[in-house]
């Protein structure tokens, strides 16, 4: 396979390739910010991700500098830091504004933003979503709904899973059956309000995927939820 091949060619002469790789992703992640809702010091995930970018690009760019051209692998190492970096920094950008317009639409919603990586998490509890034993939306989150709609129409380039989840009351199959009914209820939603039907997709998990005890009406409670995932494409 190529990668054996290239791997097998890269040069053990060259131990400042990894310190070019090490340096260019440190010096595209050292951003601190101050997280705007928590108040605390942590690394921008703009800067996270050209970071990782800036690393990968940075190894991949000393094997092909070693194996084409001149063979000079530090010089590769330095160019595919810089293009690593700028796409991972662009990935990271393009969801931290995404993320920062849905805090703002969802305010006091009740639904809560969960940032991981590059992925962004809307939780959305049954309370305030489906009626016991429903999965029909509640008239009064349609609005919560319109406003999610308004940013995944702004920001096109995501995959948006819509997945739902129960609580162990009833049997297996029925939880099931329920919670997939409400995420294709959600996703149906979204898709009216002009999200493309193609980056939409509706999974039921059933009670498979706690977040909490079951032995517990508080546990429970948070178990019953839609959530919904927003990735970069591919």
């Amino acid at each position: 396979p190529y990668y054996s091949s290239t791997m097998k060619s890269f040069p053990s002469s060259h131990p400042q390739i990894l310190a070019v790789a090490l340096t260019a992703a440190l010096s595209l992640s050292s951003c601190v910010t101050e997280n705007p809702y928590t108040g605390e010091q942590q690394v921008s995930n703009t800067a996270a991700g050209a970071g990782l970018g800036a690393a990968g690009g940075a190894l991949l760019g000393a094997v092909i500098g070693n194996n084409v051209g001149d063979g000079d692998a530090g010089r590769g190492a330095l160019i595919g830091a810089a293009l690593g970096g700028i796409a991972g920094g662009s990935i990271g950008n393009y969801m931290d504004q995404q993320e920062s317009m849905l805090r703002q639409e969802l305010r006091a919603s009740g639904v809560s933003v969960t940032r991981r990586g590059n992925n962004i998490i809307l939780n959305m509890p049954h309370d305030i979503t489906f009626n016991t034993g429903s999965s029909r939306i509640k008239s009064s989150f349609s609005r919560t709904l319109r406003s999610v709609g308004i940013v995944l129409r702004k920001f096109n380039r995501t995959t948006v899973l819509v997945n739902g989840h129960t609580d162990s009351d009833g049997s297996t199959s029925y939880n099931m059956g329920l919670s997939r009914d409400r995420a294709r209820s959600v996703s149906s939603a979204l898709a009216s309000q002009g999200v493309h039907s193609s980056r939409l997709v509706a999974r039921g998990f059933g009670e498979s995927q706690p977040i909490a005890s079951n032995n517990t009406a508080t546990g429970k409670a948070r178990n019953r939820r839609v959530e919904i995932h927003i990735a970069p494409r591919n």
